[in-house]
């Protein structure tokens, strides 16, 4: 959980001239779809994962999510109009998955020849 007041303060600065230069500049063009804001917290267990996002859904009056659990993705999410904020954490289940370094560790011998033609 990132509370550093400084990254906050940066981080609504951010938001704030990214808006008014969209709103200042017609012309620039704007996502079809909404726009997700993520969140997601420090790589710890399971457990520790989800009750930060247990923490943050109390925090914007959300739920979890039940469409993403059976991809061991434990989110809640909150919209403000086209734009999200999304908390999200990716369990180990689908972190092993999609880590190649672990999740092809049968299946893959790395090369160990060291020569190498020029």
């Amino acid at each position: 959980m990132s509370t550093d007041p400084e990254r906050r303060a940066a981080f609504v600065t951010g938001l704030r001239e990214l808006a008014d230069f969209i709103e200042a500049n017609s012309e620039v063009p704007i996502p079809r779809r909404s726009t997700p804001v993520h969140y997601f917290p420090k790589r710890v267990t399971d457990a520790e994962m989800c009750a930060e996002i247990d923490r943050i859904a109390e925090l914007l009056d959300t739920e979890i999510d039940p469409v993403h659990l059976p991809y061991d993705h434990y989110m809640t999410t909150r919209h403000f109009g086209p734009i999200s904020y999304e908390a999200v954490a990716i369990l180990a289940g689908a972190r092993t998955q999609q880590d190649p370094s672990t999740g092809y560790r049968d299946r893959v011998t790395p090369d160990t020849d060291t020569t190498h033609a020029a």
